[in-house]
């Protein structure tokens, strides 16, 4: 009877992990509430906007040959 209750416990132990990844993650494919679509796209907003400061700030870098040996010869 030991070995039994034993084994039982060891296999809810092992599959507790595996049960809590199938779950389906966020939301669980429910429907988002307006309030979430307008976050999300408020959030969408931002990332494009710091992605286009961010390639704007690469183009005003200049373009020069770095030369790491220039004071060693």
């Amino acid at each position: 009877m030991r070995t039994v209750v034993i084994a039982l416990a060891a296999t809810a132990v092992l599959i507790a992990p595996a049960h809590a990844q199938m779950r389906g993650g966020k939301g669980g494919g429910k429907q988002q509430s307006a309030a979430q679509q307008q976050e999300n796209a408020e959030k969408k907003q931002k990332a494009a906007a710091a992605e286009k400061a961010y390639k704007a700030a690469l183009d005003r870098i200049p373009d020069q040959k770095y030369d790491p040996w220039a004071h060693q010869r």
